[in-house]
């Protein structure tokens, strides 16, 4: 990655030196995810969670032409801002971005690609995108499952987001190759909702077991990623009825308002928030925290192993 485009924090760069855990964070979230304020406080408690756990954050986003791998408060504000033109950039968004020196938050292919070069191990998210409803009519897939299928990062989240079809997801995945994991669940996430209805063959009860199995996988060289998927917290459960109710009446207003591509997920997610009265948003802040606080765990595990890595200058 050429250096006048990377831009590394001094505290990620010191953190890589000393072999210190990293968990990177996506931007997306902070942007287009959840509304101003509430944004700028779950980026925060974000950040707070890992380095309370004992690692070091890294919010991953594109600023003025160059890309950032941790960000200072004043930028965190920046895109936090609803008044910040802010582009919502997936892998293939990356380069224009920087051509145009726009401001860029980062999706889950994005992110990866980009924690990827900067040596970063382990990322936290929410919910990773996949084969939208309707696919085999809108061919709506998200670069999430083919950036899981390239890039060898161990990414930390509540499953698939409950919008999606689920088990085209699932099939996807398995076809190219990208393992799913469950933490202390036999069953796939549905973001919002604890359910029994996608069994999963993997899983694992301990962090330590994750990273040494991480390990594993990238000694044999696979190319691929892997997702680590954890249940939102009991208490912060929806009921999956709700949800479904909510995702179907959303489907059938994007619909009328011609709303597609990028501009789907956000909209389909302020629906839900609104039908049910805002415990979307507060179960949404609460397997973020969750995820971070897992991922900052397999992070510093992984650094016991002391897995070889390439370096890239910073």
């Amino acid at each position: 990655m050429h250096e006048i485009m990377i831009k590394i924090t001094d505290e990620i760069k010191h953190a890589l030196a000393t072999n210190k855990a990293v968990v990177a964070l996506e931007s997306t979230v902070i942007s287009h995810g959840l509304p101003f304020p509430a944004n700028l406080v779950i980026a925060q408690e974000l950040e707070k969670t890992v380095r309370d756990e004992g690692a070091i954050p890294a919010i991953i986003a594109l600023i003025n032409g160059e890309i950032r791998i941790g960000l200072h408060k004043h930028e965190l504000e920046l895109l936090a801002d609803p008044k910040t033109t802010v582009r919502k950039v997936s892998r293939r968004d990356i380069a224009y971005t920087l051509a145009i020196k726009s401001y860029g938050a980062t999706t889950v292919s994005a992110t990866m690609f980009l924690a990827h070069q900067a040596r970063l191990r382990i990322f936290a998210t929410g919910g990773i995108g996949g084969v939208h409803r309707g696919a085999e009519y809108s061919m709506d897939i998200s670069a999430d499952l083919y950036e899981l299928g390239t890039t060898p990062i161990g990414v930390v989240c509540a499953g698939a987001k409950s919008i999606l079809d689920l088990p085209k997801t699932l099939e996807v995945l398995e076809s190219l190759g990208v393992g799913v994991w469950g933490f202390k669940t036999e069953y796939f996430p549905e973001f919002f909702c604890r359910t029994n209805r996608y069994k999963l063959d993997m899983n694992f009860n301990d962090a330590n077991n994750i990273a040494q199995a991480l390990a594993l996988h990238w000694e044999l060289g696979l190319k691929n990623g892997v997702v680590i998927a954890q249940p939102v917290p009991i208490k912060d459960a929806l009921d999956a009825e709700l949800i479904e109710r909510s995702i179907k009446e959303a489907l059938i207003l994007a619909e009328k308002n011609h709303i597609h591509g990028k501009a789907l997920t956000p909209f389909l997610l302020q629906h839900i928030a609104k039908i049910t009265k805002g415990q979307s948003l507060a179960s949404n802040k609460a397997l973020l925290i969750e995820n971070a606080r897992l991922a900052a765990h397999i992070a510093i595990a992984i650094n016991r192993q002391k897995i070889p890595t390439t370096h890239v200058q910073l």
